[in-house]
């Protein structure tokens, strides 16, 4: 090949790059969290801002890299996410080999590794976080919400670094909750969830966000959940979101696997 045939295709193969950068940028965009807390904003006003800022969608397809580690165990896998808001949430792995199904009255999933299955509640889960979950619980979480309706009960509001610290004015006795809402875009910065009988603690922290569609959503996700000494950190990083497309929800346990049972 000759200097300028090779000089043609460099150009062609930068373009082409180019053009997809280009693309990419305007699906989605890092949002530069560039506010200031002011100790003047009362409660109410954090909180109607948050709620206000809740993603609004129908439709949401993603590819999510998971991290998982477990005591000396550590496993990576990208996943297929899909979610039709407020109804269901599907997480599939590559060739389908895992596949999982939340709605808001089940939880299913399948490993074709271990021909197995699970078809039940919301207790699984529960006991992997340590935390009572539901639906809206799992979504707000995926999303940067609150995970209790914020108007339930009144709230206090402080300033904490750059975050509002909000928590319920009287707080469960057997529960201590704390929100961390950036003052940028009133997404949660991070969830802290104690049960100090229990020995139990949650915290999900959002390192950044993006916006895809003019919507704010979560791009980094860090879990952690404790009993006594046990601890499991799960992390995410959502990739190439798109929002309001068709989508399907393909959900069929293999005949033959064994059933967990949670008792």
């Amino acid at each position: 090949m000759n200097i300028t045939q090779l000089y043609k295709n460099a150009k062609v193969s930068l373009s082409a790059i180019l053009l997809v950068m280009a693309f990419s940028c305007k699906s989605a965009k890092s949002v530069i969290a560039s506010g200031e807390t002011s100790d003047k904003l009362s409660s109410k006003q954090v909180i109607k801002q948050h709620q206000k800022n809740d993603a609004s969608f129908k439709t949401m397809n993603a590819r999510v890299a998971i991290d998982l580690i477990q005591g000396e165990k550590e496993q990576g896998h990208t996943f297929s996410l899909r979610m039709e808001k407020d109804k269901v949430i599907w997480l599939s792995a590559s060739f389908g080999m895992a596949r999982m199904m939340i709605t808001p009255d089940k939880v299913r999933f399948y490993n074709k590794l271990d021909n197995e299955y699970f078809d039940g509640d919301y207790k699984l889960l529960s006991d992997f976080v340590g935390v009572d979950l539901d639906y809206m619980k799992v979504q707000n979480i995926l999303l940067g919400q609150a995970i209790y309706n914020l108007k339930d009960e009144p709230h206090q509001v402080s300033v904490s670094g750059n975050s509002y610290a909000l928590s319920p004015k009287d707080q469960n006795a057997l529960i201590d909750l704390f929100y961390l809402i950036n003052p940028s875009h009133f997404k949660m910065d991070r969830l802290e969830l104690y049960q100090q009988l229990k020995r139990r603690m949650l915290q999900v922290d959002y390192s950044s966000y993006q916006e895809v569609e003019k919507q704010i959503l979560p791009k980094n996700i860090r879990i952690v959940a404790v009993e006594d000494a046990d601890e499991v950190a799960v992390t995410m990083e959502f990739k190439s979101v798109s929002l309001n497309n068709e989508v399907r929800f393909p959900f069929n346990i293999p005949s033959g696997y064994k059933e967990i049972v949670i008792k």
